[in-house]
C-alpha cells in the first residue's frame, strides 16, 4: 500500500500508476474504470483535513484499509488533502484513483461531497464511496453515515457519571451540523443523569479552512479554559485538535473522552493514556472494509448505509479498566443503551 505525503506536489509515480496532487490540470472525463492491466487496484481512500496520523476520523478510514488489504488480499492507496485546497482538487484527485483502476474509491469526510458526485456521474463502473454524507444520490454510490448522537449521548451518561465537580465539556472542531450532532447527544445523555450539571460548550472555528479538525494548539487552548472555568470531563470532537484536548486533560490530571477511534489505544496517545476515560466510537473502518468486500464480492454496496447503536456501527470504548470496572457507570450506560435501542429514548440530533 502506498500513500501520498500531503506535502507532495504535482504527483507521485509507480510503474503503473501516476497520482497528481497539483491545484491546477484539466479533469478527465472518461467513464473507464480499468487500470493499464485491467486488475481492480483496491481501495482509492482520500483523507479529510488533517489526514492520516489524527489518531481519530482518518486513521479510522486508515485501520479499514489495512484490515481489507489483511483479510481480503486486495491493493490499496491512500492520499492526503492539501491544505486551502479547492473542490476541484478533490475531484482531480478522485478522478485519478477512478481512472487508475481503484474500486472502491472513497472520500473519507463530508467535504468530498461535490468532488463525489461529479466524478460518480463520469466512472459509472466505478463504486464511490463518501463517510458523513447522505446527500449523494446516485446508483454507484454508498453514502456512509452514522447515528453519532447515539454515542455521544453514552459519552455524556459516562462524563456526568465521572464527574466530581457536577461541571463538565464539549469541544467541537467546527460549527456544523454534523458536529453539532455530538454536542446534542452529549448534552442530552449528560443531563439524563443530572439536569442540573454544568456543561461549556466551544467550538474551534466556524469553518474547516480556519483549522477547526487540524490545529491540536487551538484544541488545548479551548480544554485549558473549560478546566479553568471548573471542568473535570471533557468531550471532544475535534479530529486532529482532539489531540490538544487530552493533552490538556493530562496536564491538568482530569478526564478527556475521545471520538471516532478507540483514542486510549493509540499509541501517539499513549503517555496520556491514563486520563482518557472513553471514546465516542463510529465504525469508519468497518465502513471502509465492507464497502471493499461489497465490491470484490461483485455486489457493491449503494445507498444510504447508517451506523447506529443497534447495529454495531457506534458504540462507546472501554479499554480504559477505570472505565470498564466502575459497576454504577456501566449499568447507567447499559440502561441507556437498552433504551436507545428499543426506542424508549429518543436522542436529539440539533
Amino acid at each position: 500500500m502506498r500513500r501520498l505525503s500531503r506535502i507532495a506536489v504535482a504527483g507521485i509515480a509507480t510503474a503503473a500508476l501516476a497520482v497528481s496532487v497539483s491545484a491546477c490540470g484539466s479533469s478527465s472525463t472518461s467513464s473507464s474504470n480499468s487500470s493499464s492491466d485491467g486488475k481492480n487496484k483496491g481501495i482509492g481512500l482520500a483523507y479529510d483535513i488533517g489526514g492520516r496520523g489524527d489518531q481519530s476520523f482518518n486513521d479510522a478510514a486508515y485501520a479499514g484499509l489495512q484490515k481489507a488489504e489483511k483479510e481480503l488480499g486486495i491493493g490499496g492507496l491512500d492520499v492526503e488533502p492539501q491544505d486551502g485546497e479547492s473542490n476541484a482538487d478533490k475531484v482531480q484527485r478522485l478522478e485519478t484513483l477512478a481512472k487508475q483502476g481503484y474500486n472502491p474509491v472513497i472520500g473519507v469526510g463530508f467535504v468530498y461531497g461535490p468532488a463525489i458526485e461529479e466524478v460518480a456521474a463520469k466512472f459509472p463502473k466505478t463504486t464511490f464511496g463518501i463517510i458523513d454524507d447522505d446527500q449523494v444520490k446516485a446508483d454507484n454510490v454508498a453514502d456512509m453515515v452514522f447515528h453519532e448522537e447515539e454515542a455521544s449521548y453514552l459519552a455524556g451518561v459516562a462524563a456526568a457519571k465521572s464527574t466530581k465537580k457536577n461541571h463538565i465539556g464539549f469541544i467541537g472542531g467546527v460549527d456544523i451540523p454534523l458536529i453539532r450532532k455530538f454536542e446534542a447527544g452529549f448534552v442530552q445523555g449528560a443531563q439524563s443523569v443530572n439536569p442540573k450539571i454544568k456543561i461549556e460548550k466551544q467550538y474551534l472555528t466556524q469553518t474547516a479552512e480556519e483549522g477547526g479538525f487540524s490545529s491540536p494548539d487551538k484544541g488545548e487552548n479551548a480544554a485549558k479554559g473549560q478546566i479553568d472555568a471548573g471542568a473535570d470531563v471533557v468531550y471532544h470532537a475535534a479530529g486532529l485538535s482532539g489531540q490538544g484536548v487530552i493533552k490538556a486533560a493530562a496536564e491538568h490530571k482530569v478526564w478527556a473522552i475521545g471520538v471516532d477511534s478507540d483514542q486510549y489505544q493509540q499509541s501517539s496517545l499513549a503517555k496520556y493514556k491514563d486520563h482518557i476515560l472513553t471514546s465516542a466510537l463510529k465504525n469508519v473502518s468497518g465502513a471502509v472494509y465492507e464497502l471493499a468486500k461489497s465490491v470484490k464480492d461483485g455486489k457493491p454496496l449503494s445507498g444510504e448505509i447508517r451506523g447506529s447503536l443497534a447495529n454495531g456501527g457506534v458504540s462507546l470504548a472501554d479499554s480504559n479498566p477505570v472505565f470498564k470496572d466502575n459497576a454504577d457507570l456501566q449499568a447507567a450506560l447499559k440502561k441507556a443503551e437498552e433504551g436507545i435501542k428499543d426506542g424508549s429514548i429518543k436522542v436529539k440530533n440539533s
